[in-house]
């Protein structure tokens, strides 16, 4: 049974789902691929509470820079090179970056699939816990992230990327970690 919560952070309302025991979705508000039917209003199944409450306690410990690495136990469902690719992410350290050409060729596949990866990053459904905003352009440019880019640039600068850093300061906003 699937059940959501609501949760606040410092790049605005987040969405988390858990599919039972684990968390399959952490979604931002206005996010491309947002669970259309999700309604954080319904009762939370006894199972799924625990999962929630550990996620939205990390994303917490993780926006106040006390957590590196989530254990809130996941289930990662998409087709198997989604999955592959998804589980790569996991791989990348807390406060370093990599682009879309190392990761597939990380993976065995040549830079030509890049786009094929960069499209299975972009539709991870577990947005920072499976760091998909540590994935940068060829260039080091900030190239697409479902929640957007100003929210990708605050995540790489509050884990103190030095990708992030060589980053144009934002305007004051409230995706901005000062």
């Amino acid at each position: 049974m699937i059940a959501y919560r609501i949760v606040a952070s410092p790049l605005g309302e987040v969405l988390l789902r858990a599919d039972g025991a684990r968390l399959s979705g952490l979604f931002f508000a206005g996010q491309k691929y947002y669970p259309a039917a999700a309604t954080a209003d319904a009762a939370v199944p006894a199972a799924a509470k625990p999962i929630l409450e550990q996620a939205a306690d990390e994303l917490a410990d993780y926006f106040a820079e006390r957590l590196q690495a989530f254990t809130v136990p996941m289930l990662l469902a998409g087709s198997p090179f989604q999955r592959t690719v998804w589980q790569a992410l996991c791989a990348i350290p807390f406060g370093e970056t990599t682009s879309y050409g190392e990761l597939a060729a990380g993976l065995g596949l040549a830079p030509t699939h890049a786009r094929a990866v960069g499209g299975a990053v972009g539709r991870n459904p577990l947005s920072v816990i499976v760091p998909c905003h540590r994935v940068l352009g060829a260039s080091g440019d900030l190239t697409g992230y479902a929640g957007g880019t100003d929210r990708k640039r605050a995540l790489l600068r509050l884990e103190g990327t030095a990708a992030a850093m060589a980053l144009p300061i934002l305007r004051q906003s409230a995706l901005a970690f000062e």
